[in-house]
């Protein structure tokens, strides 16, 4: 029970590695708060998890503003308090070569990612400073530290957030409050089932050669799994991650350099 009496708040955590994590956090005792867009993934999830008034689903849109910040806020308002924060929402879409990328898409993109981090740690990190304990922990990816063609802005989103992560740290040190990020390699989620065959088909191959391409690419072999992400966030958010702070640290098997 590494995490008994903290409260936890999972952006895009009814699914993928956003659920892994909050599933471990609540195992460990914690309390755990999911935003999400999809209602009907969240009554699932609730029912599957059975985790009782420990799990609270709070509909939002990480591209808003006042949805994420409001998350944050109805955690506390619900629990009393918010220990920790993992940034998990975010993703690609419209996959193209720069020349062919529009303004929107890539606005939409750094909402997504780069903003919505950026908004619900400041809101946490008020709180977290305040009580002189907290975990913000981000999920990058391995586009945080390598780049991909068709993926530019995916790529230049993951690498603010793992610069964010490093300054948000510093400022925090002395507070008892750690930033981390976490920096997935491909892991076969839902919603790279869904997105993989065109994000593929932009790359000129299919979604088997890409998965073997990017598997190979690894020391394992092998694509990720959603566990081995969530293992690594009970750590940063524990007793045990005390010491790691501004940390980037890729489960990735071993695909980027650094």
């Amino acid at each position: 029970m590494k995490l008994e009496g903290k409260v936890a708040a999972v952006t895009g955590g009814t699914a993928g590695i956003g659920r892994a994590i909050a599933e471990a956090y609540l195992r460990e005792g914690a309390k755990v708060t999911v935003m999400a867009r999809n209602p009907a993934k969240a009554e699932a999830m609730l029912a599957e998890v059975n985790a009782g008034d420990r799990l609270t689903f709070v509909a939002g849109d990480a591209m808003s503003q006042s949805d994420v910040e409001g998350f944050v806020d109805k955690t506390v308002a619900q629990y009393g308090q918010i220990d920790i924060l993992v940034n998990n929402a975010g993703g690609a879409s419209d996959l193209l070569p720069t020349i062919e990328l529009s303004d929107e898409t890539f606005d939409n993109t750094m909402k997504w990612c780069v903003y919505s981090t950026f908004w619900a740690s400041r809101r946490a990190m008020q709180s977290m400073v305040k009580q002189q304990w907290g975990r913000v922990i981000n999920i990058s990816s391995t586009e945080g530290k390598v780049g991909k063609p068709v993926l530019m802005a995916y790529t230049a989103a993951k690498h603010a957030v793992n610069g964010m992560t490093k300054s948000m740290a510093q400022e925090v040190g002395t507070s008892g409050v750690t930033v981390n990020a976490i920096c997935p390699g491909l892991i076969i989620t839902d919603i790279v089932k869904e997105g993989g065959p065109a994000t593929a088909e932009a790359m000129g191959m299919t979604f088997e050669e890409m998965v073997d391409l990017f598997s190979k690419e690894s020391a394992i072999k092998r694509p990720n799994k959603v566990e081995e992400v969530a293992e690594v966030a009970v750590l940063m958010a524990s007793e045990a991650g005390a010491g790691i702070t501004g940390a980037t640290w890729s489960v990735d098997g071993g695909t980027a350099p650094y």
